[in-house]
């Protein structure tokens, strides 16, 4: 009788929920999709015929990427009465979240979400763009991290600076960068009695890294300014005080955000809450298409939106477009092995700013130089960062079995990986490394993780059967004793030895490598002008980050980058400043 009643009330509240909806009254109700950091859930308010409001209630999206979805998106659906609103360049993952989760509440609340699945007229395109000209002392092409370094820098110099970025978001593949910065010779490195990481090991450990193609006098900038660098971060509210080792080095460089934050969105936020403070203005979804030149020195650019032609006057051009990880026609020009590879690089990733540099007389260096990381996960492309081996996570096969020295170079990582069954392996970590990682805890929300209580539970988890389950056992525990002895006997693996693996639960991430960085680009001097292909400075023409070559060589050591980046954007930003007041 209870459930037949039950029955009633509840077809009876469905009834009514259906009169009000059909007489147009407003209805809320929530709904879920998944995004690349778990659900995302929305909260709406609708009737038959409109949608009055998208709320996001609830997400754990990658700060720069999702968020900026996650921001824009709800409005845009809004404002169009549309579920077919185009997704967030370089966030489709959470556009893609929050229209399934706003379809989900359309229909729980007893809506007909086809309703809502009308075309949206494309805006008409202007017959002809509107023509404008800016001026400015310096003008950036690229918003990711060598882009924002440079500019903030530029103008604590007095510049009057315009940056230029063709993506929705600021960012670019800095906000992909989950390690940390290496750096030498940092009161970080000394408070913690850190005293064999000089400048001149982290010089060696990069060119040996880099198999001794890196261009020296650039590797030693780099080194020599890294103390610097970090400093500076630390004087505009981003200190890096945490220090640890990472892939392809003899010492502990690497340094990253006291909370365990992926220091790439870290970073970012810090320097474009900074530039936003300094009043600079940038300018996105604005693409460069041209450096302007005259006679022989560069003066500026040309750009477009979607309504604008832009002729820049600038007195000097710094580029910071990033390289061409997402750019399979040009990387397959040097490798057509890597075709159908996965690339852990945002859509924007396409080398514009080398074919634009090319195209004024610049000489490249390294373009066959494409990096493969070996800790992705395939599924989504996201990077699992090396830092969870510094932290002391191992690699292990499908038979059980460790494979490599977890902590070499990334090529030499990725070359092992890809020679094992199936051109896989496992990172394995546990939950004290949870503890201390904030990315470890994001890569078990996203579902990405097999656990277990024991080590065999894990392996079987994993997938492991028969002899590789008790392959796996015995592997966790000769790590550990190796831990223990400060000795790896078997692959002579020596950082990332601080804590074993003992603390349950035990974790597991399947991964391959995947494309993740492009060593080449346009060639400087330590100064960050560019050079022509007859070895010539060009007036006026600065460039740092990705979109240069030199720095990395061969291979680029993890936490590298982020050093790059920072390092070479404030050189850059100081060189075109003092030059354009001059």
């Amino acid at each position: 009788m209870k459930k037949t009643l039950a029955f009633i009330i509840a077809l009876a509240m469905v009834f009514c929920l259906s009169l009000a909806v059909a007489d147009g009254d407003r209805v809320t109700a929530t709904g879920k999709g998944q995004g690349i950091d778990g659900d995302v859930v929305v909260k709406i308010e609708a009737d038959q015929n409109k949608i009055y409001s998208v709320e996001v209630v609830e997400q754990n999206e990658t700060p720069g990427i999702g968020s900026v979805a996650v921001e824009k998106l709800p409005d845009a659906i809004v404002e169009a009465n549309s579920l077919l609103v185009d997704s967030i360049s370089g966030a489709t993952v959470t556009s893609v979240a929050i229209t399934t989760a706003v379809r989900e509440a359309l229909t729980s609340a007893g809506l007909d979400p086809a309703a809502f699945e009308n075309e949206i007229a494309a805006p008409e395109a202007p017959a002809e763009k509107e023509n404008v000209t800016l001026d400015c002392d310096i003008v950036i092409v690229g918003a990711g991290g060598a882009g924002l370094t440079a500019a903030v820098r530029a103008n604590q110099e007095g510049a009057k600076v315009l940056v230029l970025e063709k993506m929705a978001m600021v960012g670019g593949n800095s906000l992909k960068a989950s390690g940390g910065m290496n750096c030498a010779g940092t009161k970080f490195q000394e408070a913690q009695g850190i005293t064999d990481s000089g400048v001149q090991e982290f010089i060696e450990d990069t060119m040996n890294g880099g198999h001794q193609m890196n261009d020296l006098a650039l590797v030693t900038t780099m080194a020599e300014n890294s103390a610097a660098a970090v400093e500076w971060l630390e004087s505009i509210g981003a200190p890096l005080p945490k220090v640890a080792a990472t892939g392809g080095t003899t010492h502990k460089y690497l340094h990253s955000p006291e909370d365990g934050s992926p220091v790439g969105s870290y970073l970012v936020a810090k320097l474009n809450e900074q530039a936003q403070k300094q009043g600079i203005e940038i300018m996105l979804n604005t693409t460069a298409t041209e450096i302007r030149m005259q006679d022989g020195a560069a003066v500026g650019v040309k750009a477009e939106d979607a309504v604008h032609e832009y002729t820049i006057n600038a007195k000097a051009v710094i580029l910071a477009s990033g390289g061409f990880g997402s750019n399979f026609e040009l990387m397959t020009s040097f490798n057509p092995s890597l075709a159908n590879a996965v690339t852990t690089n945002h859509p924007g990733a396409t080398g514009d700013g080398i074919l634009m540099a090319e195209a004024v007389g610049a000489a490249t260096v390294d373009m066959d130089q494409i990096q493969l990381h070996p800790t992705v996960y395939q599924a989504t492309s996201m990077l699992v960062s090396e830092k969870m081996r510094s932290l002391g996570a191992i690699l292990v096969n499908q038979e059980g079995k460790r494979f490599t020295n977890d902590l070499s170079t990334r090529d030499a990582v990725s070359a092992a990986e890809l020679e094992q069954t199936g051109g896989y392996a496992y990172i394995i970590f546990d939950q004290n490394l949870v503890d201390h990682n904030k990315s470890a805890k994001e890569y078990i929300e996203k579902g990405m993780a097999a656990s277990g209580e024991t080590y065999e539970d894990l392996a079987k988890n994993m997938g492991l059967e028969g002899d590789a389950v008790a392959a796996f056992v015995s592997t966790m525990e000769t790590w550990n004793k190796a831990v223990a002895d400060g000795n790896d006997a078997e692959f002579g693996r020596n950082n990332g030895m601080d804590d074993d693996l003992s603390t349950a639960p035990f974790y597991a991430i399947q991964i391959a490598p995947g494309i993740h960085h492009t060593m080449g680009g346009v060639k400087i001097d330590t100064n960050t002008e560019v050079i022509n292909t007859k070895g010539e400075v060009i007036p006026g023409l600065y460039a740092a980050g990705e979109v240069t070559g030199g720095v990395h060589g061969g291979n680029r050591i993890g936490g590298n980058a982020v050093c790059d980046f920072v390092v070479f954007g404030r050189i850059a930003g100081q060189q075109a400043a003092a030059y354009a007041t001059q």
